[in-house]
């Protein structure tokens, strides 16, 4: 096709995912011819495999100081100019039934190909061309100040060009760093990435000292440089997953201090003591095993615990001792030596320098007509839906400049 002349759009979208189709439909509405050119075999890949294939489409408590960024008050425009509740009249609309999970987290009742299908018809209905297996070869900054790009199907060519392709978090369903190289070469500063909300490994003895509980579960506080959030943890063979873990994760670098609160909610020394009221023929590791599951306070006491080792009725422990175990009990150290990485990781931190960003339209200040949207940019959520809900923000907020 490379004598054909090329495809005339008002906008391209680089990327079918959450960010690049908001962004469609958005620019769509408005009357704007858009083609959304996707390298994969299908759009919105990530959607699909969200949440476990029900889609944590968004969360109704969503507000800025959910994001990680190099400047924290960027997200706020685009947060508060599409909100979870606009998305949410969409979801209605479309008739997908959805339920809260817990912290304002919705779920899809169904699947997660319904969003994909909603996205996809509302592109329809608002004359959007998508094309997929589309690989990019060449992007051109044409004279007049538009764009052409070169693909695997030809030639398109528009005045304004989104570049929504994502960040290098989960690679087997297509993550590349294309963005960031684009960004690059049109003169934009790209900040140091890396995994984000990914499960953390251990190595040497401190891997040893887990030796056999792969699979146990318990409620903890993950505290890292400020940051503390409640949920469960994993072990897992490698390391520690779950998503108090994951939400730390995006905090943690190597070398951070890492503690857990083993007893989340409680004041470790009040509630040792009225055990030892109470229970004052009982060990520890029986008592511990009512809040937690028996193997990991059995190695707790074995490995971490001072005194606990050999068997002892609670009533021999005197008050130094009980808060020596406290003071384990509400602060253990985890000492991780790194993360599983992009492999698993459900995003990735930095990117796109949002210095060279509008808040409001996410439209270079280096380069008319270039716009850069959802996790390709430096403004990565928490776990549990504000992705998603940056992904459809950026996007609208694209769709409504470009």
């Amino acid at each position: 096709m490379s004598g054909a002349s090329p495809d005339t759009h008002d906008v391209l979208v680089v990327g079918g995912g959450a960010a690049g189709l908001m962004c469609a439909i958005t620019a769509g509405q408005r009357g704007r011819r858009v083609c959304v050119v996707e390298h994969a075999n299908r759009v919105g890949k990530k959607i699909l495999m969200s949440g476990g294939g029900r889609c944590n489409f968004t969360n109704t408590g969503t507000t800025p100081a959910n994001y990680l960024s190099a400047n924290p008050h960027f997200c706020k425009s685009a947060l508060a100019r599409y909100t979870p509740w606009q998305f949410i009249e969409m979801v209605e609309r479309h008739r997908i039934a959805y339920h809260e999970k817990e912290l304002g987290q919705l779920f899809c009742d169904v699947s997660s190909k319904l969003i994909v299908r909603m996205l996809l018809d509302e592109c329809e209905a608002a004359g959007v061309q998508v094309e997929t297996s589309c690989s990019i070869e060449q992007v051109v900054h044409d004279d007049d100040g538009g764009f052409t790009l070169r693909t695997t199907r030809g030639a398109f060519t528009a005045p304004s060009l989104v570049v929504a392709s994502g960040g290098l978090s989960i690679p087997s369903m297509g993550a590349t760093g294309f963005g960031y190289e684009l960004a690059q070469r049109f003169g934009h500063a790209v900040l140091p990435t890396r995994a984000g909300l990914v499960p953390l490994t251990l190595s040497g003895k401190h891997l040893d000292r887990m030796e056999g509980l792969s699979g146990v579960a318990l409620p903890v506080t993950a505290s890292c440089n400020g940051q503390a959030f409640s949920n469960a943890m994993l072990v897992t063979h490698r390391g520690v997953s779950g998503p108090s873990i994951l939400q730390v994760s995006s905090y943690w670098q190597p070398g951070d201090a890492l503690y857990l609160d083993l007893l989340p909610g409680r004041d470790a020394l009040d509630w040792l003591q009225a055990q030892q009221r109470e229970r004052p023929a009982a060990e520890l590791k029986t008592v511990l095993a009512d809040v937690m599951p028996r193997r990991f306070a059995q190695r707790l006491c074995e490995v971490w615990l001072p005194g606990a080792a050999t068997p002892r009725p609670l009533r021999q422990f005197n008050l130094p001792q009980l808060r020596a175990i406290a003071a384990v009990l509400a602060q253990w150290p985890l000492v991780a030596s790194g993360t599983e990485g992009y492999r698993t990781a459900e995003v990735t931190l930095g990117g796109v320098d949002t210095d060279g960003l509008s808040s409001s339209t996410m439209a270079s200040r280096q380069v008319p007509g270039l716009y850069f949207i959802g996790e390709v940019v430096d403004v990565t959520g928490w776990l549990g839906g504000y992705n998603f809900q940056w992904a459809w923000a950026s996007g609208h907020a694209a769709g409504l400049a470009a």
